[in-house]
């Protein structure tokens, strides 16, 4: 079938195009052009998704059957791809938990007993939620909406587990948040990319939370894996919450992956039931940090997306923090 994705060409986006092509689809992507090449063998489409006139004129004769959407940031962007694409038969749409309204800290359980954001705010959740209902209004029951978690693997540019692959590979002492037994759960973005595309294959429509099962594995557990991959000499230095906020310290931008007591304890606790009803797979953690390691060794780092900062502590600050222990 002939298989657009709305995005393509970095990380996630990049994962489903390649997937796509594995299944034996016609496949085509639709980016701005400013981040690269899709795959070989992919048709590369460029607009503007904020221009309506601009997805339509790209598209001219190659009219799509089925959509993954993996790039939708406002809310022109889902208005414009119902307006183009409403008829398609299967539209999966790559969303976010943060489209929940009490997200975090949560905990989320089943899909349809937790409700999304229906402000107009101008933010990464409210406008999830809003395209969620925009495209859902047209599209029925050939719609699919993947809540995705924190997405891990090959290509990614936001850096969140690269930062700490590097930090940790440079060895020595390393400030860590005092919660290292805190549960965490990931998903590969292979693993979702695979399954996005399966999953608009079969029609399958509704709410997902996609992301690894609650309790896979833990802070710590993730770091030591780090280490042990990279193989660094790395000694963790443990750090109260009180300390580090005192320092500065911004949680999941500077330490990644670490939520303060108050939305930690939940907001991992997400129920993806469905989700693994549905066959997505979580493959083994350690391959999808070894993978990472692999491809941040052998590449050049991707631009981070606009509107974003690389994570990561400043070394002034963990520096200070070391020299008080």
């Amino acid at each position: 079938m002939r298989l657009l994705v709305l995005g393509g060409t970095r990380f996630l986006g990049r994962h489903v195009a390649t997937a796509a092509l594995e299944r034996g689809h016609d496949v085509a992507t639709f980016t701005r052009g400013v981040s690269g090449e899709p795959p070989a063998g992919v048709h590369a489409l460029h607009g503007d998704r904020d221009d309506p006139a601009a997805l339509p004129k790209a598209l001219d004769a190659w009219q799509p059957e089925l959509v993954v959407d993996t790039s939708c940031q406002t809310r022109a962007a889902a208005a414009n791809a119902a307006a183009v694409l409403g008829d398609v038969r299967g539209y999966a749409f790559v969303s976010s938990l943060n489209a929940y309204r009490d997200w975090p800290p949560g905990p989320i359980g089943r899909e349809e007993d937790h409700p999304t954001w229906t402000t107009p705010d101008d933010e990464y959740g409210p406008i999830k939620a809003d395209a969620e209902r925009t495209l859902a209004a047209v599209l029925g029951d050939r719609f699919l909406t993947a809540r995705a978690g924190l997405i891990i693997g090959p290509y990614d540019p936001i850096y969140r587990l690269g930062w700490w692959l590097d930090r940790i590979a440079r060895g020595g002492r390393v400030v860590v948040p005092d919660a290292l037994d805190r549960p965490i759960a990931v998903v590969d973005a292979r693993d979702l990319a695979g399954w996005l595309v399966e999953m608009v294959e079969r029609g399958e429509s509704g709410g997902v939370n996609t992301t690894g099962p609650a309790g896979m594995t833990t802070y710590g557990g993730l770091l030591d894996l780090c280490r042990d991959i990279t193989g660094g000499d790395a000694e963790w230095v443990p750090v109260p919450e009180a300390e580090l906020l005192d320092a500065g310290v911004q949680p999941w931008v500077h330490l990644p992956l670490w939520l303060p007591a108050e939305d930690a304890a939940t907001a991992w606790d997400v129920d993806t039931t469905r989700a693994r009803e549905l066959g997505l797979p979580s493959r083994p953690l350690r391959d999808s940090v070894a993978d990472t390691w692999a491809w941040q060794r052998a590449s050049e780092r991707p631009d981070v997306p606009p509107g974003r900062e690389l994570p990561g502590l400043p070394p002034e600050v963990e520096d200070r923090l070391l020299a008080a222990r």
